[in-house]
């Protein structure tokens, strides 16, 4: 569908996606296209907004009766979760949200769909997590849903790595709890492993040094990245000159965008 079918009148429902910063974000276009493809006459607007600004922000716009879902981007995923007033049982073991609907009473209701997104492209490029050694770079907002999704779609073991030990190891000790496989602290070394996910922001830039060692990486290896912006990622590149299989931020986005959709349509329903 061309932009230019993108109907806007005074019925329009609208969605922000709130982040800091928020100029890489594709959302806005991809979201509000697939609302109108199922027939909803919805938009996603785009929110810069600081961390110490996000409790005002959400108060603000949810006084307009006209505000029906919120999407969230780095860095507000784990704030925007005390937020709500109701959180999914995936989304209150994490902590985190990346999506926000209105509850009946107005109130705000929050899932994370980062997770599930990640396994779905996985498997659409044909890596099935089940009984990998799964390395995971990056424990904010989203690295944490894609630890938890990778832990319940049964790898055999999952080491994270990031450079905030605290956050890491919080990680490890909650998802080591839940008694599906070892879970421990991980590095930038990729050996031992035949699945690497790099949930960090490594590679937005172009001064960003790889999150893992690529000479590392063994044949067979499958890596995924979460960032979308370039498509293709020093990460996946050297990946790929390697003749590895791999799945991009923007393969994990479309299955997100569709999981966000379905979530935020049935409050439109």
């Amino acid at each position: 569908m061309a932009d230019t079918d993108i109907r806007l009148s005074g019925a329009t429902r609208v969605h922000f996606i709130v982040g800091d910063p928020i100029a890489q974000v594709k959302s806005p276009q991809g979201v509000t296209q697939a609302f109108q493809a199922r027939g909803l006459q919805a938009v996603v607007v785009p929110a810069h907004v600081a961390p110490d600004d996000l409790a005002d922000w959400l108060r603000g716009v949810s006084l307009a009766q006209n505000v029906d879902g919120v999407i969230v981007t780095v860095p507000h995923k784990f704030a925007s979760a005390a937020l709500c007033a109701t959180l999914s049982e995936q989304a209150a073991f994490l902590g985190a949200v990346n999506t926000l609907r209105r509850n009946a009473d107005g109130r705000w209701h929050g899932d994370m769909f980062d997770g599930l997104g990640c396994v779905q492209a996985l498997r659409a490029h044909g890596c099935d997590p089940a009984g990998r050694r799964a390395l995971l770079v990056g424990a904010g907002g989203a690295g944490t849903a894609i630890a938890h999704a990778l832990v319940l779609a049964g790898v055999a073991q999952l080491a994270v790595h990031d450079g905030d030990a605290a956050r890491r190891d919080a990680l490890v000790g909650r998802l080591a709890g839940l008694g599906r496989c070892p879970v421990a602290a991980g590095s930038a070394d990729p050996a031992g492993f035949d699945l690497v996910v790099n949930a960090s922001p490594a590679g937005m830039r172009e001064d960003d040094p790889l999150p893992v060692q690529v000479e590392g990486l063994a044949p067979g290896t499958f890596v995924a990245c979460v960032v979308t912006q370039p498509a293709v990622t020093p990460l996946i590149a050297a990946a790929r000159a390697r003749g590895l299989d791999t799945s991009t931020g923007n393969d994990m986005f479309a299955c997100v965008r569709d999981l966000m959709v379905d979530f935020l349509a049935e409050a439109a329903a």
